[in-house]
């Protein structure tokens, strides 16, 4: 049995970034098939656990009004789920709480990926012996999101988002993520998709740097960009605000409202950043990095 305050865990939920994202058709049952580029950054939300009396959940940070404490959060939801999995004996109480730093809705996979923060955390405190598989089929239950995030590592996803390819390598980019206070919610996006079937993604170049990523996004698209602009204009303002501070690419993350530029280094995205913030004060708006990959690391 694990000691109230014995242990501590802090966890990273990293912001999910759709570099490029194609939807290449549709399932009988609904789901949308896609064809994604996606990386994670070092800025996303936070979940601090640790064993308690009786479960508990908080939420702080910026983005914390609004979101539900009871089983309609999708963290106390993977909570739960892990322990059905494991049973109630090797799954004891833990206090959960989580500092919400990345906007509501917004094509960033927030939600996701507090949940597969959570169920990677609680495996390793409840020392549970269950594998990346399992954990997976665990994390689809609840959203199509959280396989990717599980991995939170530079990847292709195909198939509604649990066939993941991990790259090899993939070099950490400068990345700006402006959002422009809308939320946009995935089902009216998709909704107002006029295309359904799309190519899929062109094959990414051998050698992966800066200029290589940049050169080969240009060929791509984020297919619920124009129907997600259609429904919140202001997508376009952010998207023009990025441009004006000189980001090298820009395009919506997800299924938005949240877009990101690139940046050749991380202290030219911070300038960039700190621009932005000065003339949208109300916007979200930040600087970082996104996780690389090196040789024989996936």
């Amino acid at each position: 049995m694990l000691e109230p305050g014995a242990e501590v865990r802090t966890w990273l939920a990293p912001a999910k970034i759709n570099l490029a994202l194609h939807v290449t058709g549709r399932r009988a049952d609904g789901y949308h098939l896609i064809d994604s580029l996606a990386v994670f950054t070092r800025f996303g939300d936070r979940l601090e656990i640790e064993p308690a009396e009786h479960d508990e959940f908080s939420v702080s940070g910026r983005y914390a009004a609004g979101l539900p404490l009871d089983g309609d959060n999708l963290v106390v939801k993977a909570r739960d789920a892990l322990r059905r999995e494991a049973g109630a004996q090797h799954a004891p109480p833990v206090a959960i709480k989580l500092e919400k730093n990345l906007p509501i809705a917004s094509g960033v996979g927030g939600g996701s990926s507090d949940a597969a923060a959570a169920l990677n955390s609680l495996a390793r405190l409840w020392k549970l012996d269950i594998d990346d598989i399992s954990l997976a089929r665990i994390g689809l239950s609840l959203g199509a999101d959280l396989p990717m995030c599980l991995k939170s590592k530079p990847l292709v996803a195909r198939g509604i988002g649990d066939d993941l390819s991990p790259l090899p390598a993939f070099p950490a980019l400068g990345l700006v993520l402006v959002n422009p206070s809308v939320a946009v919610l995935t089902p009216d996006v998709f909704k107002a998709l006029s295309s359904r079937d799309n190519e899929t993604l062109p094959p990414l170049p051998k050698r992966l740097d800066f200029h290589a990523v940049r050169n080969w996004l240009e060929t791509t698209r984020n297919d619920l960009e124009a129907p997600a602009r259609s429904i919140q204009p202001a997508i376009g303002e952010a998207l023009k605000a990025l441009k004006r501070a000189d980001a090298a690419f820009v395009r919506m993350s997800g299924s938005g409202a949240t877009c990101f530029g690139l940046f050749e280094t991380g202290n030219v995205a911070k300038r960039a950043a700190i621009e932005i913030r000065a003339r949208h004060p109300d916007w979200f708006v930040a600087a970082t990095r996104s996780m690389e990959v090196t040789d024989g690391e996936a």
